[in-house]
């Protein structure tokens, strides 16, 4: 078990969770740069554009939380309907109450405020973007673990994490049945940061070796497969799901991210060969400079 505080000055602490998403976008940041390098980009409009995509995202990572009805007693709409204030108070518990999907959608529409802006192609930086995003999300689910959250019901496994008594939720609060010392619980932080891993090194590895043969919005769509087929599994695993007529949210915003991605390759995909309009490899305006 770690402190989840990592540093302390006075009334002021700095949370390992949100160290942990705060590195976890800058390293992504930095692996976009590479990507951008690749897609003959601008390398110093990711700077520009993470700042618009953070904002972005944290605001659709709140809402999603907000709006969220968590089973096991855990803080949703009911509650925040009563303290409206509580909303904006993202930043209680190092930036804990936050939801992926949430922060997908949202640093996606600000990747698009960013493109129209800066007059850039969208779907280009979307695959430039889609890998760092994976970094992020791999440190991020390294927060949960510290915050003994989101973890999944006991097991025998020899993998299985030990939670303490004041983490525990729902059945699992009976320590007569479940004790602190002899019970652990599924790691789905680590089942799913693997799971995003595995993905980081295919998509690092096939958009180098398959480039040429690549359109525009390939490699964002993959991640609406991939990731989202990940997730599906890892939610089975979640007995504080928010769920809707008894399935998990998380896996019906899967289930629509999955649609999407296959829809989306077969229609850029139909009928179309290396080099046509929308090709990753065909020439380019020069993009604007950074502000920066």
């Amino acid at each position: 078990m770690i402190d989840p505080i990592a540093l302390k000055f006075g009334p002021f602490a700095i949370h390992w969770y949100g160290l942990l998403i705060v590195t976890g976008a800058l390293l992504g940041a930095y692996v976009a740069t590479l990507q951008a390098k690749l897609w003959k980009e601008n390398p110093e409009l990711v700077w520009d554009l993470l700042t618009i995509v953070l904002i972005f995202g944290i605001v659709g990572a709140r809402l999603y939380h907000v709006f969220s009805r968590p089973s096991g007693g855990f803080v949703g709409w009911p509650y925040y309907k009563q303290h409206p204030i509580e909303i904006i108070a993202f930043w209680h518990g190092g930036f804990q109450g936050l939801g992926i999907y949430g922060a997908i959608i949202g640093g996606f529409i600000g990747l698009l405020i960013f493109a129209l802006w800066r007059k850039i192609n969208v779907w280009r930086w979307v695959d430039i973007a889609a890998p760092g995003l994976l970094v992020g999300q791999i440190l991020g689910r390294f927060g949960n673990y510290v915050n003994q959250e989101l973890y999944g019901p006991p097991t025998t496994l020899p993998w299985g994490i030990k939670i303490d008594a004041a983490h525990r939720y729902g059945a699992f609060t009976n320590l007569a049945k479940y004790p602190v010392a002899t019970t652990r619980f599924h790691p789905t932080f680590l089942y799913e940061a693997t799971w995003n891993f595995i993905g980081l090194l295919l998509f690092l590895y096939f958009t180098r070796k398959l480039l040429p043969k690549l359109r525009e919005g390939d490699v964002f769509f993959a991640y609406l497969i991939w990731y989202p087929l990940g997730r599906l599994w890892v939610e089975t695993f979640r007995p504080d799901a928010w769920t809707i007529d008894g399935i998990a949210t998380a896996q019906i915003f899967s289930i629509i991210g999955i649609i999407i991605g296959v829809v989306g390759l077969l229609i850029r995909h139909w009928h179309w060969q290396p080099g046509d309009s929308g090709s990753v490899m065909r020439p380019e305006i020069k993009q604007p400079e950074s502000t920066t």
